[in-house]
């Protein structure tokens, strides 16, 4: 659900500012490029998060109807954590390629397969047969779906955390260089 939530959050971000010409505005307050993309990044984040929030009363609600030990709590946190670092970088995707086009449609339609691409390439191609047994776990490792899965099952290892920083920072930072250059 994210990989259609997100960009549908995220595509109206740049794209309706270049569109409307309200860009220009933007360029003349006393901001800069790093400030609005924060700003605008911060925003959309906070929308899916207020979208994720709510689901949590599921597991609230499993807990306590269960008469037995219930659910795993440990893998049940992980889960969230790894929900809302994936819906952190999704959203900067998305706020990268709303920043590319002035059409709305085309940032939804990029970011989207941006995402998918990202969560499930690097995994597809790891699985070929040329990359067996050689470079298939470092391509994997590479891969959204590989640290998600990892912090899905509730093991929040330190290189999961970077690996998800890090992308987020560059796709932020690529977002700031593209908005600075406009």
């Amino acid at each position: 659900i994210l990989l259609f939530l997100v960009p549908a959050v995220t595509m109206r971000s740049w794209a309706d500012e270049f569109k409307a010409g309200t860009f220009e505005i933007l360029k003349t307050k006393p901001l800069s490029p790093a400030k609005l993309v924060a700003g605008k990044y911060l925003g959309a984040f906070s929308i899916v998060a207020i979208a994720i929030l709510p689901t949590i009363l599921y597991a609230v609600s499993v807990q306590s109807l269960s008469q037995d030990k219930g659910i795993d709590i440990g893998g049940t946190i992980g889960s969230y954590i790894g929900l809302f670092l994936l819906a952190a970088v999704f959203t900067a995707i998305g706020t990268w390629c709303s920043s590319l086009s002035s059409n709305s449609v085309v940032a939804f339609l990029l970011s989207a397969f941006m995402c998918f691409l990202l969560y499930t390439g690097f995994s597809a191609v790891s699985k070929l047969p040329l990359f067996e047994g050689s470079l298939d776990y470092i391509l994997e490792m590479m891969g959204i779906d590989f640290h998600y899965k990892s912090i899905s099952r509730g093991v929040v290892d330190s290189r999961d955390i970077i690996y998800f920083g890090s992308i987020i920072a560059f796709f932020l930072l690529i977002t700031n260089r593209k908005i600075a250059l406009s």
